[in-house]
């Protein structure tokens, strides 16, 4: 909202009015206040929370006109989150109430009571509510291709590994990516998938790599936290969602990261729009950006820069570059991947 303060002016004569050349017109923007409230499915030091702020804290002072705020809650589901979603929309403090997860369940029983409210729900499993509700992917196939085509220029044994989450139609498509940017330089390599039915069962995730590890695998895509088999075995490991390499230079050769910006930038226009008299017009079919929109990417290669042949570098950084441009478009394939 623009404020225009008093103009004064002085009436120099019966003819015509000047303004004082001494008198300066004051106009001064007001920024608009947008609060958000936070319910987490999963912990701070889990890539999908974690990056989620750390993108909020990037935009924070910002956004033009926006004076940007939240706050957030331990992980909960169920009844116990949308008793949370109530007591935020019923304290009147918040604009938008944040979902990250699957919450679609939660947020069709308040979004018409609080019609006000913008509700926002973030990856698969959540339901095209619309109104005000709006729904976030993260589809992280094209990074995942680029890894799939350095896992086949790297590996030795000539098979390659995944350790999975769930098939979900949001980790199918990087599983699938990942396989065929492996198979687009090495058409003869062979791949080891399992899902571990968890997000966050790093204990599992270990001995699912291991197995893989067992039968061949010599470079391992671990969806999951724990890089521990990679260093144990001396393979080269990728990170999912954020860089993780800190947690393991050793191993972790590079990871598929987002970046929440360009979703929180199109969340605060929608919610702006509405602000100005527009209806709430939430998307029935998940919204996500891609690599060239800056939602999704490829980490450094940090330690294993130096590891890596010139002509491995450069073939990525070129598919990348054709990537952004548009030249060459990554196949989004969902299916469950085997």
């Amino acid at each position: 909202m623009v404020t225009t303060f008093t103009r004064r002016t002085a009436l120099l004569g019966a003819a015509s009015a000047l303004f004082l050349s001494h008198v300066i017109p004051s106009i001064a923007a007001e920024s608009q206040t947008l609060k958000i409230a936070l319910v987490l499915e999963s912990r701070l030091d889990v890539g999908w929370s974690g990056t989620l702020i750390e993108s909020l804290k990037k935009l924070q002072g910002a956004l033009p006109g926006v004076d940007l705020s939240w706050d957030y809650t331990d992980p909960m589901w169920g009844d116990d989150a949308e008793n949370a979603m109530r007591f935020y929309a019923e304290s009147g403090e918040y604009d938008i109430i944040w979902g990250h997860g699957r919450y679609s369940d939660q947020v069709k029983k308040l979004n018409a009571e609080f019609p006000d409210i913008m509700f926002v729900v973030t990856g698969s499993g959540n339901l095209p509510v619309g109104a005000n509700q709006y729904w976030l992917y993260k589809r992280l196939h094209e990074p995942s291709y680029l890894l799939g085509m350095l896992a086949g220029r790297t590996t030795k044994s000539g098979v390659i590994g995944l350790v999975g989450t769930f098939a979900a139609d949001d980790v199918n498509d990087q599983i699938n990516a990942f396989f065929d940017g492996a198979k687009a330089v090495r058409p003869d390599v062979q791949h080891r998938i399992s899902f571990i039915g968890s997000w966050s069962d790093n204990a599992l995730a270990a001995e699912h790599a291991n197995v893989q590890i067992a039968s061949g695998a010599d470079v391992v895509f671990m969806l999951t936290d724990n890089f521990k088999p990679c260093q144990e075995h001396k393979i080269m490991c990728f990170a999912n969602i954020i860089d993780q390499n800190k947690n393991a230079p050793d191993a972790i050769a590079s990871s598929a990261i987002i970046d929440w910006q360009p979703d929180i930038k199109w969340i605060v226009d929608e919610w702006s729009k509405h602000k100005a008299g527009a209806a709430y017009n939430g998307n029935a079919e998940p919204k996500w950006f891609s690599m060239a929109q800056g939602g999704v990417d490829i980490a450094p290669y940090h330690e294993f820069d130096a590891k890596l042949s010139s002509a491995v570098k450069d073939e990525l950084a070129a598919t990348r570059q054709k990537i952004i441009s548009g030249e060459f478009v990554v196949p989004l394939n969902t299916a469950e991947a085997k």
